[in-house]
């Protein structure tokens, strides 16, 4: 089967499902407890469970199948979650299977779509599950909700960009936002500021001082760069700019958005502090560079990889001096598939509450870095040891006051990979900021143009 493009519009994802537009329309349907008709709503004839191991201890429960976009740490973690939800009662079996990346989940969902063998959770970053919704992919949560459980329990800063038309179809889970991380035994090294740097003027400043010190022969880095949309939101909102407007106009290539890259461009090439790194998050753990951006979920991991090597300091993601801080809320939530199955998509809501219990969000932002998504897990006890034994979760955690949701041209997986790829050529090939934005920005427009009628009736208000 040919890769289904990323960037997909409702009427562009239904065409390649071979769906009608009719299909759409979830907004209509009724809650998964609704009485009457309205609960058939919920179930999606002919589209079934994709292939799935059971363990032989588990057989004769409802399974559920999660095609979760983790790996490594955080994959594993998210196992353990699940086998404690599996022994904590006998009539659910839920099988998490790791399919990668946010984007190979985006290809691999509409490819199973498009094949009508579906699994029964997945979780898309920010608002990328929007595509789905409109394709009537997913199920509304709210019927679910009760006193014990229901989006009051998490932190409000995500709880509105998994609502679409005044129905919840996301509940948060895996949420972060960017973070600045820098290696502080090299820091205090070099003489700086053991609690690194507040502005891209600061790093300027310090990247001479790192650079007296020798890694294999070479003078050390300040920071190691990804090509990543997300890190660039943060970015270009700290030098007073945004991608886009709220009423659907892209703004990348205005001055500001130009001041940005041409700043990383000659922080980069000219004056050579910087470079463009295969894997950033690689380089800095093996003390090739002494920062990179990274999320919050890279924390446990990179900790873990870097004890009794060097100490890591993290801080706020840097802005110009003299402007507001602002970073783009990050992860993903959790969404039930529509299926043939109203058995298996109540099963889903089960483990969605088991989640949400304060002590298993607090263990899943202990062994992540991950947000403490429920509001009542940063008063779990183990959190606040967490912090007092590594600040850097503190950070984390403050730096949530300056969390919004990022600008419309990251709300879908094309436009995401098109700004990395912009921000590629000029961090990697030293291409001329202007011209690369120039050339970006129609194509960013022509996507919001496409997604706009649908993004209008999303009724979004985690601007307001």
């Amino acid at each position: 089967m040919s890769r289904i493009p990323l960037n997909l519009s409702r009427r562009r994802l239904l065409a390649a499902l071979g769906l009608g537009a009719g299909a759409a329309g979830l907004a209509a349907c009724g809650a998964p407890n609704a009485s009457g008709d309205s609960a058939e709503s919920n179930l999606r004839e002919g589209f079934t469970q994709a292939d799935l191991t059971v363990p032989a201890e588990y057989e004769g429960r409802t399974p559920i199948l999660f095609w979760a976009p983790f790996t490594g740490t955080n994959y594993e973690v998210l196992a353990q979650l699940f086998t404690e939800f599996n022994e904590s009662q006998e009539d659910i079996v839920a099988i998490a299977e790791s399919v990668g990346s946010y984007a190979d989940l985006n290809q691999k969902f509409t490819a199973a779509l498009q094949a009508r063998t579906v699994p029964d959770i997945v979780c898309f970053p920010e608002m990328q599950w929007l595509q789905f919704y409109q394709s009537d992919a997913l199920a509304p949560l709210d019927g679910y909700f009760d006193q014990e459980w229901s989006t009051d329990v998490y932190l409000p800063n995500y709880v509105a960009e998994g609502k679409a038309a005044g129905e919840t179809f996301v509940v948060p889970f895996a949420r972060s936002t960017p973070l600045f991380y820098y290696n502080k035994t090299r820091y205090i090294e070099a003489g700086l500021p053991e609690e690194g740097p507040e502005t891209w003027e600061d790093l300027a400043a310090f990247a001479p001082e790192l650079a007296k010190i020798e890694v294999e022969g070479r003078p050390l880095s300040a920071i190691a760069f990804g090509p990543d949309a997300w890190h660039g939101q943060a970015d270009i909102w700290g030098f007073g700019g945004a991608n886009a407007t709220e009423d659907f106009q892209v703004t990348i290539d205005d001055e500001q958005g130009v001041e940005w890259l041409e700043w990383m461009r000659t922080f980069i090439h000219e004056d050579g502090h910087g470079y463009l790194a295969q894997d950033s998050g690689t380089d800095f753990a093996s003390g090739l560079a002494a920062g990179w951006r990274g999320s919050t979920a890279s924390l446990t991991g990179q900790t873990k990889a870097t004890e009794g090597v060097f100490e890591i300091g993290t801080a706020y993601m840097l802005s110009k001096e003299g402007e507001q801080k602002q970073v783009p809320t990050g992860g993903s939530g959790l969404s039930i598939v529509r299926t043939e199955s109203q058995e298996r998509q109540d099963a889903c809501a089960e483990l969605f509450r088991f989640l949400a219990q304060p002590e298993k969000a607090a263990d899943w932002h202990i062994g992540t870095g991950y947000v403490p998504i429920v509001t009542a897990a940063q008063e779990v006890q183990s959190v606040k040891d967490q912090v007092a034994a590594n600040p850097n979760y503190g950070v984390a955690l403050s730096q949530l006051e300056n969390a919004r949701t990022a600008d419309y041209t990251n709300w879908d997986q094309g436009s995401v990979t098109e700004i990395g790829a912009a921000m590629g050529q000029v961090f990697g090939d030293d291409a001329d900021p202007r011209t690369v934005l120039g050339a970006l920005a129609p194509t960013l427009q022509e996507a919001l143009d496409d997604n706009r009628e649908d993004y209008e009736a999303v009724e979004f208000e985690g601007w307001n």
